[in-house]
């Protein structure tokens, strides 16, 4: 038998339940038929075959990034500016950059903004600052967590906020406490009105000319599968129709939104389940975001938040929830007895156990063995936390991507101690819970493998010390973005692993991230990626 791809003179890290590893592999109509010598791969080369030489380079299964936004990310990638601390390292600079872009933009346009880091650009603009850098235009700033953003008074009155306007319902419009004036600092639904007031105005197809883009960023990077969070109905359609127009080049799975209402409904009430679609784009689910962002000091916690508060924020700032528990508790419910997969957001211990109350509440309505319920972010894992998650057999799904780029701000906001207890890798796998990581981009970096190294080195980006107690090894940190995040999704029998019957959906690397010093792991360049036995990246 003939193969039309094969891959020769690797290390291939297979991530097969017996820990394997061969040489090379063959593959027909995308899945892997052969596996094993370089040798014994050549007699299944014909005329047609595709041959990638790995060259002696690690090579590993497809990245599965299990919780990200690539939808959001295709419209900001097209249409907003970022001023990530790597574009803008001052507040001086952030206003000169609003100004620039400002002055260059039609009248009445808004000047939108994404990634901002405070802690690293010199703090927030003030509301009269932004006033004076933006030219008129209604101007908003999108936090680098997605929970807050920073508007000025044009974008207020293009929303028809009032200075005497009430906070809305799970949000806030903050207020300077000496005048009781707006600081121009919203958070969560608050953020929101500001967020729908830009995207009413986003297409289809602005979102798929965006997701070419995105595609060729993670195809860069060895992602050769995405959970969408949180999907809007208009992203599925966009889908869709890039999918018929045969524009899909990696793998795609969507996970519902509950804030799309009445999107999840609409599901219900049609009958479609988790596991609906094909190999590039599948529905797995349905999420919900209760809680919000520790960095941005938002996020549910049982104690108070620690360092310098933010001006408006209030005090005791324990976080805030988003969701009324009954409320949730019938929605997840409804969905879970439809055969909707369900995800709920908690990032603070407060915010997991809510997350938790609500998932075992829908359980104990209708009992499911294999329910693959997820905690979304699941940052602060206390030992009574992961008691929980083990008993009621609930996935951890975990925001590693948060431990590189905002692991300073974790320490700033809740102290070194509570260090030990998030993202405890080493605890988890110690008990047996199956803990997939994720990026969640674009609050974080695409890149998968910055995350990969904070989960063995334990060291942020600026080098906070996230407690090395909890470090893992690096073949451990792999699986958390390959088998783990296929089967936190259920499609451990299509891919996650390099075996025969399997999607053949691979990377190989410049490093081998199994054997180097851990502090190299984050600068690991993809040389090729390979989705469905074809190239489509190669460095």
């Amino acid at each position: 038998m003939n193969a039309d791809f094969i891959l020769l003179d690797g290390r291939i890290t297979t991530m097969d339940a017996a820990g394997g590893e061969a040489q090379a592999l063959a593959a027909l109509n995308g899945r892997i038929v052969a596996i094993g010598s370089s040798d014994a791969m050549r007699d299944h080369m014909g005329p047609g075959t595709r041959v990638l030489n790995a060259e002696g380079r690690r090579v590993i299964p497809g990245i599965v990034d299990s919780h990200a936004h690539p939808d959001s990310y295709a419209v900001r990638l097209r249409t907003w500016t970022l001023v990530s601390p790597d574009r803008v390292t001052t507040r001086d600079a952030l206003l000169a950059t609003i100004r620039r872009v400002c002055e260059a933009l039609p009248p009445g346009r808004w000047g939108a903004f994404y990634r901002l880091n405070e802690r690293a650009s010199g703090g927030y603009p003030t509301l009269d600052e932004l006033d004076a850098a933006s030219a008129g235009h209604p101007v908003f700033i999108l936090r680098t967590d997605g929970h807050l953003g920073l508007a000025n008074r044009a974008a207020f009155a293009a929303c028809g906020v009032a200075v005497d306007a009430p906070d809305p319902p799970f949000g806030a419009f903050d207020r300077d406490p000496r005048t009781g004036a707006f600081t121009g600092l919203v958070r969560e639904t608050a953020a929101h009105i500001f967020l729908n007031a830009i995207h009413d105005a986003d297409s289809e197809s602005d979102i798929a000319e965006g997701m070419e883009m995105v595609q060729d960023e993670c195809l860069r990077h060895g992602i050769t599968s995405v959970a969408n969070s949180l999907t809007p109905a208009k992203a599925i359609r966009a889908y869709q129709q890039m999918h018929r127009d045969g524009r899909w080049r990696m793998r795609m799975g969507i996970i519902a939104s509950g804030r799309d209402e009445p999107l999840i409904p609409h599901l219900i009430g049609a009958g479609i389940r988790s596991g609906f679609g094909d190999d590039w784009l599948r529905l797995i689910g349905v999420e919900w975001c209760p809680d919000c962002s520790t960095s941005g000091r938002t996020a549910a916690y049982w104690d108070p938040y620690v360092g310098a508060a933010v001006p408006g924020e209030p005090v005791p700032n324990t976080g805030m929830l988003l969701y009324d528990r009954d409320d949730l508790t019938e929605r997840a419910t409804a969905a879970h007895k439809a055969g909707l997969q369900v995800m709920i957001e908690g990032v603070g211990d407060r915010g997991i156990d809510f997350a938790l109350d609500v998932m075992e509440a829908a359980l104990a309505a209708h009992p499911v063995a294999d329910h693959r319920m997820r905690v979304e972010h699941c940052c602060y894992v206390t030992p009574p936390i992961l008691a929980r998650l083990k008993r009621g057999g609930f996935v951890d799904s975990s925001a590693t991507g948060f431990m590189d780029e905002l692991g300073e701000a974790y320490v700033a906001n809740r102290g070194q101690a509570a260090l030990r207890h998030m993202w405890p890798h080493r605890s988890l796998i110690e008990a047996g819970i199956p803990a997939p990581g994720h990026s969640d981009f674009a609050v974080c970096r695409v890149n998968p493998f910055t995350a990969l190294g904070a989960m063995v080195t334990r060291r942020s980006q600026t080098g906070a010390d996230l407690d090395a107690s909890e470090a893992v090894m690096p073949l451990q940190a792999l699986a958390a973005y390959t088998i783990l995040g296929a089967w936190a999704q259920r499609e451990e029998a299509q891919k996650g692993s390099l075996e025969i019957g399997k999607l053949a959906d691979l990377a190989v690397l410049d490093t081998d991230i199994l054997a180097c010093d851990p502090a190299a792991i984050r600068d690991t360049r993809v040389m090729a990626t390979v989705v469905g036995g074809v190239s489509r990246h190669m460095a």
